[in-house]
């Protein structure tokens, strides 16, 4: 293995060795304390741009599935059909691995994709940097001197990069569902979508319609809305904003629902702020309440921003709240069906207990 560092915007320096791809990277530094579900993490595009620090110590051990496509061309195990971190860094990559469904091993994989990762490293120490100093700008050098540009995550417009171009139909099996005369068809804002949104409304006979972040969705013929996941700050999505708000000021009210990123750009089109947290919520394990109730649900989670509750329009209201830090976990309209999500009641990786909410969603459409 060739020596490899990585290097804090405040100078921190981490020194290990490079099992990736022998190249130099720059990204936001992030962590995430998930135990399992690093096939499904690399593959999120709501980690675009950042260099992803696992917190569990032992990485690799169950080698990566298969990357290709299935049903509807979507892909069969992952999120996406690339990796989107800038670079991976773990406490013990394992080159031994072991897996009835495991095609080649973690560090061929990003090998293939041209992704640096850096194993050997103190993670503990490098997540309570993190933690008390907030995330930030990192660099992994694996070929010689530091990288000498900066960049600003916050400034780029990550989900114009992990946005499809073109508009994308994804039909459900007619044989299965028996409801050709009924279906329902969903345009999806895709923000960097993670897959198994699509697959949760297909295998509920929804017709989903993938359209790219900035597109007018609003002239075409649809029975429901959802804003799907996506990276960076929301702030860089105006465009989508204002056809969200298009949608909400329509008289013919039709169901929308968000999820992760997606709750923070209804909001910010409801007339609501967002803001930035100090190093966001990123694991398995994230517990949250559901407003007016004694119901609480864990949550898999990943996002770097939140909606400020306390600028949320007479007419909204707190669907859910993060058990741990207080921060907004969701928003409904009052009389409108029209709610959101800041976790993944997806998951995939991450516990299944709020997927629940998507039949909520399938019978608001009627």
């Amino acid at each position: 293995m060739r020596e490899a560092r990585l290097i804090l915007e405040d100078g921190s320096q981490f020194c290990g060795w490079s099992f990736g791809y022998d190249a130099d990277a720059i990204g936001e530094v992030v962590f995430n304390t998930a135990m399992t579900g690093y096939p499904e993490s690399l593959t999120d595009p709501s980690y675009a741009g950042q260099i992803l620090v696992t917190t569990y110590p032992l990485i690799g051990n169950y080698g990566v599935p298969d990357t290709g496509l299935g049903d509807n061309s979507l892909p069969l195990l992952m999120e996406s059909d690339r990796i989107h971190v800038k670079g991976l860094v773990v406490a013990d990559y394992s080159e031994t691995f072991s897996h009835w469904n495991a095609k080649e091993s973690l560090a061929s994989w990003l090998k293939r994709e041209k992704i640096p990762a850096i194993t050997g490293i103190d993670t503990r120490r490098l997540t309570k940097v993190l933690r008390e100093h907030g995330v930030m700008m990192g660099s992994i050098v694996c070929c010689g001197a530091a990288i000498n540009k900066s960049e600003d995550y916050g400034s780029v417009n990550w989900v114009e990069k992990v946005s499809c171009k073109d508009v994308i139909a994804y039909k459900p099996d007619i044989s299965i569902f028996n409801l050709k005369s009924s279906i329902k068809r969903v345009v999806l804002v895709d923000c960097g979508v993670k897959a198994n949104i699509i697959r949760c409304l297909i295998k509920r006979g929804i017709e989903v319609v993938r359209v790219p972040w900035d597109y007018d969705f609003n002239q075409l013929e649809f029975d429901g809305l959802f804003l799907a996941n996506g990276p960076g700050d929301p702030e860089q999505c105006g465009t989508t904003v204002a056809h969200i708000r298009t949608f909400l000021n329509n008289p013919e009210v039709r169901p929308c629902m968000g999820i992760c990123l997606g709750n923070q750009l209804l909001a910010k089109a409801a007339g609501a702020k967002t803001y930035k947290l100090k190093y966001g919520h990123r694991s398995h394990n994230q517990p949250v309440q559901q407003v007016g109730t004694t119901r609480c649900f864990i949550t898999s989670q990943n996002h770097g921003y939140a909606v400020d509750d306390s600028t949320l329009p007479e007419d909204w209201e707190p669907l859910f709240v993060n058990m741990n830090d207080g921060s907004n976990e969701g928003i409904r309209h009052k009389q409108h069906p029209w709610m959101s999500a800041q976790f993944h009641p997806e998951a995939c990786s991450g516990p299944v207990d709020t997927e629940f909410l998507f039949d909520e969603f399938v019978k608001m459409l009627g």
